[in-house]
C-alpha cells in the first residue's frame, strides 16, 4: 500500500491562511497549536522583491486521517482559496511534482 501524503505549489499560494484556520478548527487546536502553518518568505532579486508563502504541515498535522479514511481531503487541502495543495499516495503525487515548479511534498510517514 502507498504512503500519502501532501504535495504543495508554493508558487501560488497567496497567503490567506484559509489551511491554518481549517486545520485548527478540524482538530480543535488552542490558540498558537496549528497543524500546517504559513511561513512568509520575502527575498530580494535584482528584478525586486518577491514574496512567497511556504504552507508547512507541523509535527501535528496526520493529513487529517479521521477524514482520508472516510474518502474525504484533508482539511487544509479542502479549504485551500489557491488551490494550490493536493492530497494523494506519494507514488501520483511525485509524478504531479514532475510537471510543476516550486513544490514541496510532505508525508507525515
Amino acid at each position: 500500500m502507498s504512503k500519502n501524503g501532501l504535495l504543495i505549489e508554493y508558487d501560488y499560494c497567496t497567503g490567506c491562511r484559509s489551511c491554518e484556520v481549517a486545520c485548527q478548527q478540524e482538530h480543535g487546536y488552542p490558540a498558537g497549536k496549528f497543524g500546517i502553518v504559513v511561513n512568509e518568505h520575502v527575498l530580494e532579486t535584482l528584478k525586486g522583491m518577491s514574496i512567497y508563502y511556504l504552507p508547512f504541515p507541523t509535527d501535528l498535522c496526520n493529513l487529517c486521517s479521521h477524514r482520508t479514511k472516510d474518502g474525504q481531503k484533508p482539511a487544509c487541502v479542502k479549504h485551500c482559496q489557491a488551490s494550490c495543495m493536493h492530497f494523494g499516495s506519494i507514488d501520483q503525487l511525485n509524478l504531479e511534482m514532475k510537471k510543476r515548479s516550486k513544490t514541496v511534498l510532505y508525508s507525515p510517514d
